[in-house]
């Protein structure tokens, strides 16, 4: 402890880190240095350098990290079509690691003896935040204090707000833990805590409900090249611009939202609401154009693996040999996904209705249910009869 003379500290504004900074200020009696990544929070960075000085903070980042974001990790997530247990798009897990890479830089740049995060020791981020730290600078201390200090709950953590004077964003109103970048929103705590408890209308803010969506569907074209999203009805746009376009489009529609009961790497199940409007889109309309461009095995292969590279983006392995090994293939996989996808936004739904590209594998005098000159349709007995020989033959054995 006596060796620590500078922390760097991952600060939201929020409850949490909002102790946390004036917290190892008491503790460790050393300088705090705040870092605030923007990756699409908005309105929620509005005064947090002047809060983090005024909490105690000796200097406080506050960077623009949204380009970046969204070119070198979301679109190389997306494009290998990672979800979680199969439903989860996964906005907050592919944060982290962009967050610690950057607290990581600033730690050395400022010589810091040790980073701070104020993720809870029963949550996915303090693995996250931890195994990015160990791989881009193991000589760096992480102070966890959710697993030193004395506090047992928010309330705990409330209580010691009121008592130093630091403002509290968390009320009866509006009782859950929220995570927002460019990608979602999440929402936990609250009445979210019961599975059985339908979700209020204060857990979604993204979108509207289904049911609330215009009557009248909305037909976009997003262009596509090696994979990623370039274009949305033929308009160039960087990375970022996309992603927070499609977001407007889809909470429109009623487009992203989950709820889902799902397995923390720690061990147990969390209720979480999400909301990810802009990535549901370019999910759907990517996994459209695979289906034209991309040959069959490659995309069974591909689809094999899925599972496995969402597990590594959600238990923190980001900076891992495995997940940089299986991007490279991913990648590979990649090149010729490039053309356009027509999908309709309807009362929550994403449906692809066209697709095109100038690497289409789709072949209409094969696929034709009229005459062609190019398929013998009696070559298909001879592939059945060597189909069956192992069924017939396992068979004539029981």
């Amino acid at each position: 402890m006596s060796d620590i003379r500078k922390v760097v500290l991952a600060y939201s504004g929020g409850l949490d880190t909002s102790i946390i900074l004036k917290w190892i200020k008491m503790t460790y009696d050393c300088e705090v240095v705040t870092f605030t990544a923007d990756l699409g929070q908005e309105e929620e960075l509005d005064g947090l350098e002047d809060k983090a000085k005024k909490t105690g903070a000796s200097k406080a980042y506050v960077e623009d990290l949204q380009e970046e974001f969204a070119r070198d990790f979301i679109f190389p997530m997306m494009r290998a079509g990672a979800l979680y247990e199969g439903r989860y798009l996964l906005g907050t897990s592919i944060a982290r690691p962009l967050i610690a890479k950057r607290m990581v830089e600033i730690a050395l740049a400022e010589g810091a003896q040790a980073v701070a995060h104020g993720a809870t020791g029963k949550g996915n981020d303090q693995v996250r935040f931890e195994l990015t730290s160990m791989a881009l600078a193991p000589q760096i201390t992480t102070i966890a204090p959710w697993r030193e200090w004395t506090f047992k709950s928010r309330t705990d953590l409330v209580n010691f707000a009121t008592e130093h004077g630091i403002p509290v964003p968390v009320t009866k109103e509006k009782p859950y833990s929220c995570d927002r970048n460019l990608l979602h929103l999440s929402f936990e705590g609250g009445e979210l805590e019961d599975p059985w408890l339908e979700a209020g209308p204060a857990s979604y803010l993204l979108s509207v409900p289904p049911e609330k969506a215009p009557d009248q569907a909305e037909v976009i074209e997003l262009g596509f090249e090696a994979g990623n999203p370039v274009s949305i009805n033929g308009e160039q746009l960087s990375p970022a611009a996309i992603i927070k376009k499609l977001n407007k489009l889809g909470g429109k529609h009623g487009v992203g939202r989950l709820d889902m009961v799902e397995n923390r790497f720690v061990g147990m199940k969390s209720r979480g609401v999400y909301e990810t409007p802009g990535g549901t889109i370019i999910h759907a309309a990517h996994r459209d154009l695979e289906s034209l461009t991309l040959d069959r095995e490659v995309m069974h292969m591909r689809d094999s693996l899925i599972p496995r590279y969402a597990e590594m983006v959600y238990y923190g392995f980001w900076f891992s040999p495995e997940r940089e090994t299986l991007q490279v293939m991913i990648d590979k996989t990649q090149e010729k996904v490039t053309g356009t996808v027509r999908v309709k936004l309807y009362k929550g739904g994403v449906y692809p209705v066209a697709r095109k590209s100038p690497y289409s594998l789709y072949n209409m005098d094969l696929a034709t249910f009229e005459a062609d000159k190019v398929y013998d349709q009696k070559d298909a007995a001879g592939f059945i009869r060597l189909q069956g020989l192992r069924v017939r033959g396992f068979k004539a054995k029981k």
